[in-house]
């Protein structure tokens, strides 16, 4: 194995990847309640670097040993990748976003940590920062996806209410009368929840589950915007063009080089 091969081939499958992800920020900078996502790498002997065992009840495990010790499948491997990355995982950026004035009343910015809980056609409940509603062909509060957004008891009903507001409190006022409250949830780790669609996000094992904000703050008649900044974006992407390039040209010069080993022995 040519580990000057492997290690440039992966920093360019990382950069890829990289780049990827900065450009998905960048389409979404103008997205109401979008969150920013960060790739993380990971050392190729951190990932490898695990011994395969069985258990007591007879299934297989992998259990991580100390570093810079490879061992696969019980085998001591003859040296390592160190210098080789590869692309591990994206987490959210929850730093808050831009807010801003719409003067629309069933729009509302969260004051704070938090989520708004929606459900798609099939029950499928999402977790997003858009603050932007409309009332939907069924007389409920939806996104402007569609998505119904959830109440204390489910979907918030106004009917045909002529007049109908959301107040900072979270109640959702309709003709004069207090039809419903919007809650708020938040997570142990949020950085983990898991991008579905743009501003989307569901929960899983690592985000941990959904709790109750206690005191729900909302910005009356305004939204917040994506936390996106696009001069960061393009420094991340000119970063990752320049690295993606050195890449590419070391893998090149390796190339070089093998050839001419293998010319030279074989003339020998």
């Amino acid at each position: 194995m040519n580990r000057g091969l492997y290690a440039a081939c992966s920093a360019m499958l990382v950069q890829e990847t990289n780049l990827d992800v900065t450009a998905n920020n960048l389409a979404n900078v103008d997205t109401v309640g979008f969150r920013r996502r960060v790739s993380a790498n990971a050392e190729f002997s951190a990932m490898m670097d695990r011994i395969e065992k069985v258990s007591e009840d007879g299934e297989t495990k992998l259990i991580t040993v100390p570093p810079f010790t490879m061992n696969w499948k019980g085998k001591q491997v003859i040296g390592g990748m160190a210098l080789a990355n590869i692309y591990s995982e994206s987490h959210m950026d929850s730093r808050p976003g831009v807010v801003r004035t719409t003067d629309a009343p069933l729009d509302a910015a969260i004051d704070g940590p938090g989520f708004f809980a929606v459900q798609d056609g099939d029950g499928n409940t999402y977790y997003t920062r858009q603050g932007n509603f409309q009332v939907g062909p069924e007389g409920t509060l939806v996104t402007l996806d569609g998505f119904t957004l959830q109440g204390d008891g489910g979907a918030i009903a106004v009917e045909e209410a002529a007049d109908v507001k959301i107040l900072s409190s979270g109640q959702v006022w309709a003709d004069g009368a207090i039809v419903g409250q919007i809650p708020l949830y938040t997570f142990e780790n949020p950085t983990y929840l898991r991008q579905a669609g743009r501003n989307n996000l569901t929960a899983n094992d690592d985000s941990g589950e959904p709790v109750d904000v206690e005191n729900v703050r909302l910005l009356e008649g305004a939204v917040e915007m994506s936390n996106v900044s696009v001069v960061e974006e393009m420094v991340r992407m000119i970063e990752a063009q320049r690295a993606y390039e050195g890449a590419s040209k070391a893998l090149m010069t390796h190339d070089e080089q093998t050839g001419k080993l293998i010319t030279s022995y074989g003339r020998q």
